[in-house]
């Protein structure tokens, strides 16, 4: 089987929008999607496929009037923000339970920082103690303390 040519980024230097982007992803309707969206401008400056901003754009060209807040991305005009800290975590297969940079960072948490672990049962909550310099060692409520 012959493999298709890929197309480059220089064929459609922007992305189409309106009845440009219809015609043309008409026009190669017998291609995968991938391909169509590439064809259509929609590659990001990494060359990164920009899928959201592509299928966003074809409901819109078709007549489609898309909320202002419904994701980010291409022609929503909200900016992009980047991921948002959901506050939610899971404990990982291995056991671990991650907290990651957004939540540190919001804590004022410093890389090389150590804190005494404190496990509430009754209300399952973790707590995190700053560990001082001469209290390591201390530990005052049997209740608080397990077998990491």
């Amino acid at each position: 089987m012959a493999a298709q040519s890929p197309l480059t980024e220089a064929q459609v230097p922007e992305m189409l929008v309106g009845q440009a982007l219809l015609e043309r992803a008409r026009a190669l309707s017998n291609r995968p999607e991938d391909q169509i969206a590439r064809a259509c401008g929609y590659v990001g400056p990494s060359g990164r496929l920009l899928k959201k901003s592509f299928y966003r754009a074809l409901v819109e060209a078709k007549g489609y009037t898309l909320p202002a807040g419904s994701g980010g991305g291409g022609s929503s005009g909200n900016g992009a923000k980047g991921r948002q800290a959901e506050f939610r975590t899971r404990v990982h297969g291995n056991g671990n339970l991650l907290i990651g940079h957004a939540y540190t960072r919001r804590m004022g948490l410093e890389p090389g920082q150590e804190f005494r672990i404190e496990l509430h049962r009754d209300s399952r909550a973790i707590w995190l103690t700053p560990l001082d310099a001469g209290s390591e060692g201390d530990q005052t409520d049997d209740d608080q303390q397990d077998d990491v």
